[in-house]
């Protein structure tokens, strides 16, 4: 008789086994990925990549807070941001059970942009509002913005129930905040190019600050949305066993919906609309792994990071020593992908 019982993993179907080992090793390459991807931020400026090798290799104060106060802050929060949305593309998938849903259908980013250009119009209409603009700031303007369109697409939907009627409730949302902004800007021209920052996406001003908010907000949707995995799994499998194995779907629903406005609310408000992001990390898990609900809601931030860290960086690259728009960079490239994505299952059918 052996004393030593056997390992975890010597107990799991083969099956099981080799996906969790596939699982491990494309965790092990995203992670890969991801950190090389942190190099090429602190490599890559207005700077040489020579001057700047250099600057790694032999600090000084100068090289310093270009690489440690800029630079690193901007990586590491871009990578934040896209885990946010990569968190955020897959719950709404699941939760609406729709490969084209994102986080941004409940309106949020409408209501973000709506929230800045209040703010920036209240900042020149009088002395009040513009202490009042700047206690709130551009980022509290789009956070609050962010959750008026989901208080909107929720009470115009009725509830949680009903995913199709919420869905097409945020979707009428999202249009009406951007209408009104559209609007809004036209009354006040000169505001077009500061908008055009917002809702084009930018890297370019997060700072270490804004790296914790981002941080913060991570822990607090990717735990919850983890332990909430399971009830994702039987939701895939209909309503009515979801209800036969004692879920509130209710309650579910709209936990798992207020993990996607945080997640959104908190990336919109620091770098602005960044699309595609959401809607294409999930797609990319599904398409090189097969993942339950609990896997992809850990590989998906993980990928949504590197791929916003990557479109930086070609953000950054192109136009050297200018920047393009991160969420151009972002548009075009996720556009791309899902046009391949189309035409090969067009082919294939």
């Amino acid at each position: 008789m052996s004393g030593a019982s056997p390992a975890v993993a010597d107990r799991l179907p083969p099956r099981a086994r080799d996906a969790t080992a596939r699982f491990a090793v494309w965790l092990a390459i995203c992670l890969l990925v991801t950190a090389l991807l942190s190099l090429g931020g602190l490599l890559v400026g207005t700077t040489s990549l020579g001057r700047s090798l250099h600057w790694l290799l032999a600090p000084d104060a100068q090289s310093a807070i270009v690489l440690w106060d800029i630079r690193l802050p901007r990586t590491v929060g871009a990578w934040l941001v896209g885990a946010l949305l990569g968190l955020g593309g897959a719950i709404a998938q699941a939760v609406f059970r729709n490969p084209l849903a994102e986080p941004y259908l409940l309106g949020t980013a409408s209501g973000a942009a709506l929230g800045v250009t209040l703010a920036l119009l209240g900042s020149g209409a009088s002395i009040g509002a513009l202490a009042w603009a700047a206690e709130l700031g551009m980022t509290g303007a789009a956070a609050l913005g962010a959750g008026l369109a989901i208080v909107l697409t929720v009470a115009l939907a009725r509830g949680v129930l009903q995913t199709a009627s919420l869905l097409l409730s945020g979707i009428v949302v999202g249009f009406l905040l951007s209408a009104i902004t559209s609007l809004l800007l036209l009354a006040k021209p000169d505001l077009w190019r500061t908008m055009q920052v917002f809702l084009l996406g930018s890297t370019g001003y997060l700072s270490w600050s804004a790296v914790a908010v981002l941080g913060a907000a991570f822990l607090a949707c990717a735990i919850p949305a983890v332990l909430l995995s399971r009830g994702l799994d039987a939701l895939t499998l209909g309503e009515d066993t979801a209800q036969s194995l004692g879920l509130s779907l209710p309650a579910l629903r709209l936990g798992l919906l207020a993990i996607v406005v945080v997640a959104t609310a908190a990336a919109v408000a620091e770098v602005g609309v960044v699309g595609f992001v959401g809607l294409v990390a999930p797609h990319l898990v599904r398409e090189t792994l097969t993942v339950n609900h609990r896997h992809l809601l850990i590989a998906s931030p993980l990928c949504g990071g590197a791929l916003l860290q990557a479109a930086d960086l070609l953000s950054r690259w192109i136009m050297r020593p200018a920047e393009l728009p991160v969420g151009a960079v972002t548009a075009c490239l996720g556009g791309v992908y899902l046009a391949m994505l189309l035409w090969r299952r067009a082919r294939n059918a």
